[in-house]
Order: structure tokens, then C-alpha cells, then sequence
């Protein structure tokens, strides 16, 4: 209820306003962080019994170094007097209590009358609210951009960011955290490098795991992946659900927990943490026999370890080896000192500190109003860092960065509004006696949105033209040792800005596996793999990731494993009798060197040695009647042409070239030609002349050498012509034969046309069967008989 009494507001202070930490500048800086888990008190067990009889709030002590953070960079914003002189930088972090009533109370209260709840009433002094950080989660972001995007003040959001909350919170909000989607696109990366193509999925049963698993899905099955199973985790809320929600969700992980996959994806908050860990131990208790080992864990950012005081004490082995997406984080110089520096009696107006001392601890504090049952005494001497890593770390984590990053944007962004003429003026003038604004937050956002700079850590911080940071993803390694104690290790990066096969850097040799693996890479396959020689065949009615292998088909390959086809092998390569390498095809032709090709050789060298030795004895003895009666010259000729034929055949023989593949044919046709024509004549001429003696006969005429020599002539320069068109058109030339034989390439003399190659063999056994006729008719000629005479 609000009440005004002499013009002044006044009212009862809520709940929320229990847990805060502030510190009074010229401007201030909100926070809604998320540190007090009040649903967390609802997950009453055996174990928690002596601790529920007290009105205590459960910290987060892990999320803590959140608030710290944010007061370190104020803190040296505030000692740099070359960003904001004469300005002061304040902040008032509130706990939104991980519940969307508190986040909305807590940001209508940074808007409200100083240290009062006053919703759009302005009464006394006001704080002079510049920007919010926050919040971790998205919906958390969500609902703070609905409140603040009325005021169009600044919001920068550390948590990771979906597409509902961009589409929703306008132009108000600035995003720390990479978006949802990059952080996707690095999963599938970091799956397809280990190449797990058998990913199960555990998920919260909520619209955040719906949005997860709705993104997560189509990519698996565009790049050869399939999920396994889906297990969601229903996180109650209320108490008398608790145990039946709980019974039932871990009776369907014992289900899952069979699967042959080895990878899994976590998706969840802080809290599903808590959660998973509560089922593991009830499993312990005998509730259930589900267990959680032997399964190689893929953590979201949205989730961390980050254990309550009572988890403290159980077994983390469980998270052994769990592969993890951070935010990117470096360490700026001083930030643990200024932890270590943190005492519970040095900050009273730290809202939080006395509680989370107390739970990381286990301690209490001599004037604590309510008892909680911790057997020690705090001192406010206890050291930081003596917690362990799932209580308190003390190097920077990646959402911590995000926010020492966040104010340090903002302050960059008054450097540069106080630093413009306009903005000296308006912001710089004060009124006297009266304090007011030293400028309105909507003008921020035109200088938030240029900003860029150094941070001390070396890092460049600019938004691009969405409003969303220039950052990527750290990929740690979570170690836990025998002795509870918990230690990460960052193992590569994932930039989303960089080229495709450069996002993703992974150190192999620095991961350590669970210990299920003996230290060797997991395999999370449905199907083991199909060696080369093999192909995938699939499995009706069930995903493309499981099949069978079978041997490809003959004269195929396959020479990688998990081949969905075989290949068949270029036309100078054959499959070897593994069927996964194609060889190279020997090359083969007609050599001198090979017994046929010496057999031919031996051949054409013994016939033309008897053809020459005929011809030597015809010219030797060329004045003799018989050589003379036998027509000498076309004798001469045809014992030539004989000669050139024998001879010709070794142009067959011998690597094919362009001048052998164009004289094959051709040449031999041309000889053989001639040489049929000579027989034709001389058989002709014999007919003619036996004819020819008898009375009367009109034939004598035609005896005489030039009957022989036309024949010859006329029939060989038809053959002559034939060739010259087949030369001239489409003429022989060298080629390969890759079929004929499956072990090797035949080098060969292709005939070009084979239209004009069966026409040059047709026209020689044209004349062959002419010359046959003519000889046929000649047959009962007498023995007798004078060619030709000189």
C-alpha cells in the first residue's frame, strides 16, 4: 500500500528488498541477479529434514562472483578518472529469486523512489537509474526488456539470448552472451568432430528445452546425426509432486541409460543441476537403480555447477569428464585480489554476503536472527579461496566477464554522451541545491551501440548492428577428483564469426574422458562403423544412422568407412580383391619385346627374306624366256607389293603412334591392292593370250602388256582413291581401349571411319574374288604358254 503525508511518499518496504547490494553514485547501474533459489526450498528429503524446521534461503554461493563483478568494475571505473570525471558510478544489484513475480518487483524497484517501492512515482530523491545488467536466464531478460523497453532505458543482458527475447524487447536490450542459435551451430560442431553420430538428449521439460530441441534436431539430421532418445526432466514446483515426478522421470532414464549412446546433450538451468543430482541421489537412497555413469556429457551454457550447501558433500564423480560451453572469460588484472579482499564486516551494504559466508562456509554468525542449525562459528576471516569449485570460484567465470564487460560499456557510452558538446551541456548542468539527473538512460543508446574498446584484459568489446556483443564460446573440460574437489579446464574455443572450418579449436590431447573410458575417445555410434569394401545398408524402420553392412557389388568400391554407396573406379583403374582401392590399369600393347610380337617379327623377316630372294633370282635371271614369258614387269611388281605387305605388319607392332596408326590400314591396303591387281592382270593376260590364237579370234588385239599395266593401274588407283577420302575425312589414330580387359589399358590405333575401313577391305576382296574368277575360268587352259613376248 502507498501513503502520502505532507507530499511525501511513503511504503512498506517487500520481501525482495531483503537481499541487496548497493553502492551510491551520480548514476546508477542496476542488477537483477539470480542468487536466492526460494523454489530450491521445496526439495524437502531426509538429508534436508533438520535443516527445513528454519526460515533459511537456499544461495546459489557459485552465481555470487556475479555481484562481485559488478562491483569491481564500478570500482575501477570509479579509480579511472580518464573515463567518467567529475561522475561517480553507483549500482543496485536486487535477486530476482529465480521466480518471474520477484524479477518483475525487482525491476519496478530500480525505477522507484530511492530505497522505497513506488511503481511510476517520482517522490523525494530517485535514483538516477542510467542502465540494468541482467539477467541470467532468458526469460529472466524476457521479463526485465518488458518493464524497461516502456522506459527505453539501456538492458544489458549477460545470459544467454533466444530469438523470442530479441523478436519482444525492441531495440532496449544489448546482448554479452552469444545468441542461442551460435551456440547450437558450436554443438554440432563439437559433435561432428568427435564424430558421435548417436547423441541422446536430456532436456528441460519446459519452452526453453521445446525451443532447444526444435533448433537441435533438424541440424542433427542435415549433417548425418541422429538422436537416440529425448529425456526431459520435469522440474516441480510443487512439493507433493516432487516425489512422484521424480520416481517416474528416473524410471525412463534407467530406459536411456541402456542406449548405446555415449553422448549426451544437457540442457537446462543451474537448477536441473541440482536436480539431475538429487535423482542420482535418490538412486543411491534405493528409490531407484538408474544410473548416470559410462555416458560422455555435453553441457549448454545455460547450465553450470553449481552446488547448493547440502550437495556439497556428494559424489561429483558423476560429472567426471563433462565437456562444457562457457561464455568466453579472461581474467582483468586485480580481480582476485579485490575477492580476496571481501570480508563480511568491510560490507554492510552487501545484502548478500552474510548469507552466502554462512552456506559456503557452513557457519554462522553469532548474531544471526535465525538459527540454521551450522555447528561452526563464523569468524568473517574465512578465506575465498579454500571453496571448493562448485561453491565459490576465483577466477573470472564467462557470465561473470559478460557483466564486468557491461559496465564498462556503459561507461564507455557516458565517456563519449558527456564527452559530445550537446551532451556536456544538458548532462553536465546541475541545478543548485538539487540534485538531478546527469542524463536520461534513453540517450545511451546511441552511444552504446558505436561503443568499442579495450577492456584490461585485453579483449576488444563492440556490438554489431543487432546490439549483440562480438563474442564466442570457451569449451572447459570438468575434472572432478576422489576428494570432492572440482577443477575446469578450458579446452578449445568456438568463434561463431570465423570461417566455417575455423570456428571450432579443440585441444584433444588436453581433454580428459570419463573414467568408464580409460582415457581413450569415446565412440557413440548406433552402428559400428562399415569398414572400406563395404557399404551401409539401412535397417527398415529405423533411423538412417543404424544399418548393416554389406560387401559393395562386384566391380565397385568403397574406400572410406561408412559409405552409403560404392563407387565404381575410373575407367583406367580396376578394384583390387578388397573392393576398397582402385589400381591403376597396367598398359598393354604389341611390343617387340613379347613372344608374339618376336613371333611376327620372325615371320615377316623369314617371308620377306624368301620374297627377295625370289625377286633377286627373277632379276638375275631377267633375260631368261621363262621370266620373260611370265611378263617381267608385273612379276617385279607383284613380288614388291608382296615384299611391302610382309614388311607392313610390322607397323602393327609397337607403342601406336599418329604416322603408324594413319600407315596400318591404309599402306597395307594400297600394296595388297596392287599386288591382287598384278595376279588379276597376269591371269587375264594368260587368258587373253590362249584365247586369242584361235582363228579369227578379235582378241589378239588385246594381247600386250598394256592391257596388264592398265589393270594394274586402274584397279590400284580406286583403292588409292579410297584411302585419300578415308584420310582426309576421318583418318586412323591413336587410342585406348579400357574395356576389353579388366586388369589393363589396351593402347591401339582406332580406324577412324569404319565405314571407309570396310570399304578399303571390301574393294580388296573384291579384286581377291576377281582374280579368283578369272583363274577359276582358267583352269583347263594348257601348261604351255607364252605370256608375254619381248
Amino acid at each position: 500500500m502507498v501513503k502520502v503525508h505532507d507530499g511525501k511518499c511513503t511504503i512498506r518496504q517487500p520481501l525482495s528488498s531483503l537481499h541487496k547490494h548497493y553502492q551510491e553514485g551520480d548514476l546508477i547501474i542496476g542488477g537483477i541477479g539470480s542468487h536466492i533459489d526460494v523454489t530450491a526450498q521445496l526439495m524437502e528429503f531426509t538429508e534436508l529434514s533438520s535443516y527445513m524446521e528454519y526460515d533459511m534461503p537456499f544461495v546459489v554461493t557459485y552465481h555470487y562472483q556475479h555481484v562481485l563483478a559488478m562491483a569491481f568494475a564500478v570500482k575501477e571505473i570509479n579509480e579511472n578518472l580518464q573515463i567518467l570525471p567529475n561522475v561517480t558510478l553507483g549500482f543496485h544489484v536486487s535477486d530476482n529469486y529465480m521466480d518471474a513475480r520477484e524479477t518483475y518487483r525487482s525491476t519496478i524497484d530500480l525505477l522507484s523512489t530511492k530505497n522505497r517501492f513506488l511503481p511510476n512515482y517520482k517522490c523525494d530523491f530517485q535514483n538516477n537509474l542510467i542502465a540494468v545488467v541482467g539477467g541470467l536466464e532468458v526469460e529472466t531478460s524476457l521479463y526485465i526488456a518488458t518493464v524497461l523497453s516502456m522506459y527505453n532505458i539501456p538492458q544489458l543482458a549477460y545470459g544467454s539470448i533466444s530469438e523470442k527475447t530479441e523478436t519482444v524487447s525492441g531495440r532496449s536490450i544489448y546482448q554479452m552472451a552469444p545468441s542461442e542459435a551460435h551456440q547450437y551451430t558450436g554443438i554440432l560442431h563439437l559433435i561432428l568432430h568427435f564424430r558421435w553420430t548417436w547423441i541422446g538428449l536430456i532436456i528441460v521439460d519446459d519452452e526453453r528445452g521445446e525451443r532447444f530441441q526444435q533448433a537441435m534436431l533438424p541440424l542433427f539430421s542435415e549433417n548425418g546425426v541422429c538422436s537416440a532418445f529425448i529425456h526431459k526432466i520435469f522440474q516441480v514446483r510443487v512439493i507433493e509432486d516432487f516425489f512422484n515426478e521424480m520416481k517416474k522421470g528416473w524410471k525412463d532414464l534407467e530406459i536411456v541409460m541402456k542406449s548405446k549412446a555415449n553422448a549426451v546433450v544437457l540442457f537446462g538451468d543451474t537448477a536441473s543441476i541440482s536436480y539431475l543430482r538429487m535423482g542420482i541421489r535418490f538412486s543411491e537412497q534405493g528409490y531407484t537403480t538408474a544410473t548416470l555413469t559410462g555416458k560422455v556429457y555435453i553441457m549448454t551454457i545455460q547450465m553450470d555447477f553449481a552446488s547448493y550447501y547440502y550437495q556439497r558433500d556428494w559424489d561429483k564423480q558423476i560429472f567426471h569428464g563433462i565437456i562444457s560451453f562457457t561464455g568466453h572469460t579472461n581474467e582483468p588484472p586485480g580481480f582476485q585480489p579485490f575477492l580476496q579482499s571481501r570480508k563480511p564486516v568491510k560490507t554492510p551494504e552487501d545484502g548478500y554476503i552474510r548469507e552466502f559466508w554462512e552456506q559456503a562456509f557452513f557457519c554462522q554468525f553469532s548474531d544471526s536472527l535465525v538459527q540454521k542449525g551450522f555447528k561452526e562459528q563464523c569468524t568473517g576471516e574465512e578465506k575465498l579461496e579454500s571453496l571448493p569449485g562448485d561453491a565459490f570460484e576465483m577466477n573470472m567465470t564467462g557470465t561473470s566477464y559478460s557483466i564486468y564487460n557491461a559496465v564498462y560499456a556503459v561507461s564507455y557510452a557516458l565517456h563519449v554522451l558527456h564527452s559530445s558538446p550537446c551532451g556536456h551541456r544538458r548532462c553536465m548542468k546541475r541545478r543548485k541545491q538539487e540534485k538531478r539527473r546527469l542524463c536520461q538512460p534513453w540517450q545511451l543508446h546511441r552511444f552504446l551501440k558505436s561503443v568499442s574498446f579495450n577492456n584490461s584484459a585485453g579483449d576488444t568489446i563492440s556490438f554489431d548492428a543487432n546490439g549483440q556483443v562480438a563474442a564466442g564460446y570457451d569449451i572447459v573440460n570438468w575434472i572432478a577428483f576422489p576428494n570432492e574437489s572440482f577443477y575446469k579446464v578450458k579446452i578449445g574455443e568456438f568463434r561463431p564469426e570465423a570461417p566455417t572450418d575455423q570456428r571450432l579449436t579443440i585441444n584433444d590431447d588436453a581433454i580428459t574422458w570419463n573414467s568408464q573410458f580409460n582415457q581413450t575417445k569415446p565412440c557413440s555410434v548406433c552402428s559400428e562403423s562399415c569398414l572400406p569394401g563395404y557399404r551401409k545398408k539401412m535397417i527398415e524402420g529405423e533411423p538412417f544412422c543404424c544399418y548393416n553392412c554389406s560387401l559393395c557389388p562386384e566391380g565397385k568400391i568403397s574406400n572410406e568407412k561408412d559409405l552409403g554407396e560404392c563407387s565404381t573406379c575410373s575407367e583406367d583403374h580396376y578394384p583390387n580383391v578388397g573392393q576398397n582401392q582402385c589400381i591403376p590399369k597396367d598398359i598393354t600393347f604389341l611390343s617387340y619385346a613379347e613372344p608374339l610380337g618376336i613371333t611376327l617379327v620372325t615371320v615377316v623377316v623369314g617371308f620377306s627374306f624368301i620374297t627377295l630372294l625370289v625377286l633377286g633370282i627373277f632379276v638375275k635371271h631377267c633375260s631368261t624366256p621363262i621370266v620373260k614369258a611370265n611378263n617381267r614387269n608385273l612379276t617385279y611388281a607383284l613380288l614388291i607389293c608382296l615384299l611391302l605387305c610382309f614388311l607392313s605388319a610390322l607397323l602393327f607392332i609397337g607403342r601406336p603412334q599418329l604416322v603408324s596408326c594413319l600407315l596400318q590400314q591404309t599402306f597395307f591396303g594400297m600394296v595388297f591392292s596392287v599386288a591382287i591387281s598384278c595376279v588379276l592382270a597376269k591371269t587375264v593376260m594368260v587368258v587373253l593370250a590362249f584365247l586369242s590364237v584361235r582363228p579369227g579370234s578379235s582378241l589378239r588385239k588385246w594381247v600386250g602388256k598394256q592391257v596388264g599395266n592398265s589393270i594394274v593401274i586402274s584397279c590400284s588407283l580406286f583403292q588409292a582413291i579410297l584411302c585419300f577420302v578415308w584420310l582426309a575425312t576421318s583418318p586412323p589414330f591413336p587410342d585406348v581401349d579400357m574395356h576389353s580387359e579388366t586388369k589393363a589399358v589396351v593402347l591401339e590405333c582406332n580406324v577412324g571411319s569404319v565405314t571407309m575401313f570396310y570399304f578399303v577391305l571390301s574393294y580388296m576382296g573384291f579384286l581377291a574374288v576377281i582374280s579368283f574368277g578369272v583363274a577359276f575360268l582358267a583352269r583347263k587352259l594348257p601348261d604351255s604358254f607364252n605370256e608375254v613376248s619381248d
